[in-house]
């Protein structure tokens, strides 16, 4: 069972509650299960000197000397790497509120439920944690930060590759393209994410050089999928940072014609997560873009910047809600009328509806009772390599 490997601290005032909860652990394998009766009583147990580590703490909010607010504002502050689940019966709307909360101190937060949990419930966030970054992560020790030289350097070795995560038509069940990610296959540090390296790139406004890296590996993935059978569309993301070059709509099409691809087969995933600093250069060249047959989608969509000012601005195909809106959208019912509201306004105006980080098999139940047309997310598959998402395609998106 995957609770074995786990180390859980329980932060909950009522003990028989806290009892069952305990309970409910060992019956899905823990076996190291710490409790306290308040937050002052578990952030002394996580002071303690070289401690097992806490990998899950699973905390109430009304506890008296210290409540669950003021525990995980510490353990945000504190930077302590274990992974929270909320557990209160405070109003759905508070609890909502809570967890943006907890996310904005920096808590890694599995997900917010209300009183009493399930054993189901309790599986599936441990679950989460188990596909999620933490273990890795913390495996791996402190995060790798490099220099934005190093990352240059990187580029000029071409160490740079495309990850593929599948994306699925949620109605017929079946693969209708990918996302191409970024990753860094670095000599001594392995497989580096896009945290690593992209901020120092857009910050520096020197992401050209890898959106072009990533649209030639991108594009030859795709000739060669198409090769052995398999018409998919490849996703590749686009900064704003690059929209502002005249001429980057006439290179882009070129770099897909000399390919063999046809640019119907390429949707281009613009963030929104910023505003536009020079809004003409960057609709002209959506809108060549658009005309010359890419597929536009507006990522991260609620998260950024003048989300419906965006979209009627750009002639776009798609809409890709963020996976924050996804995340545990089966307990949490806000969340689920925001992206019902986000679903409808996409089929309203006639583009494909996109829901990212789709983890479980609730969210998926829930997501295609609500229309969504397109699902991608760890529930299907993680990012991988061309030679891996080559197998996949072969064995059916198995």
């Amino acid at each position: 069972m995957i609770a074995s490997e786990l180390n859980f601290l329980v932060v909950e005032d009522d003990d028989f509650q806290r009892r069952i909860v305990v309970a409910m652990l060992r019956s899905l394998g823990a076996v190291e299960v710490q409790e306290a009766g308040n937050g002052r009583q578990a952030l002394e147990i996580l002071h303690v000197a070289n401690p097992r580590s806490v990998d899950i703490v699973l905390c109430d909010m009304d506890m008296p000397e210290m409540d669950g607010m003021e525990f995980l504002r510490h353990l945000g502050q504190e930077n302590n790497t274990a992974a929270v689940i909320i557990l209160s019966m405070l109003e759905r709307v508070l609890l909502v509120s809570v967890e943006k909360m907890s996310e904005a101190y920096g808590v890694k937060l599995l997900g917010a439920v209300e009183k009493p949990i399930t054993l189901v419930q309790l599986e599936a966030l441990i679950f989460r944690y188990e596909r999620g970054e933490n273990r890795v992560r913390q495996s791996h020790g402190v995060v790798q930060v490099f220099t934005l030289e190093e990352i240059r350097q990187g580029m000029k070795a071409e160490q740079f590759e495309p990850y593929f995560q599948p994306k699925v038509d949620m109605k017929k069940g079946r693969l209708m393209g990918a996302e191409a990610l970024a990753r860094w296959i670095h000599p001594k540090c392995g497989v580096i994410a896009p945290c690593a390296f992209i901020p120092l790139l857009e910050k520096a406004r020197e992401m050209d050089e890898l959106t072009f890296m990533m649209l030639e590996k991108s594009v030859a993935a795709c000739r060669s999928l198409q090769d052995k059978g398999h018409s998919l569309a490849i996703s590749i993301n686009v900064s704003l940072t690059s929209l502002t070059d005249i001429t980057l709509a006439d290179r882009v099409t070129q770099t897909v014609l000399g390919a063999g691809v046809d640019p119907r087969d390429i949707v281009l995933e613009v963030t929104e997560s910023a505003a536009m600093t020079n809004v003409a250069h960057a609709l002209e060249n959506l809108a060549r873009l658009r005309m010359h047959g890419f597929g536009l989608s507006i990522d991260d969509f609620g998260t950024g910047y003048s989300s419906m000012q965006q979209l009627m601005r750009i002639a776009f195909s798609e809409l890709k809600i963020d996976q924050s809106f996804v995340k545990n959208i089966a307990h949490n019912e806000a969340m689920r009328i925001m992206v019902e509201s986000s679903i409808g306004l996409a089929r309203k105006l006639k583009v494909k509806s996109v829901a990212e980080g789709v983890e479980t098999q609730q969210d998926w139940e829930v997501l295609k009772s609500l229309n969504c047309d397109i699902a991608q997310g760890y529930f299907i598959a993680k990012p991988m390599s061309l030679d891996a998402f080559m197998d996949y395609c072969a064995g059916g998106g198995e």
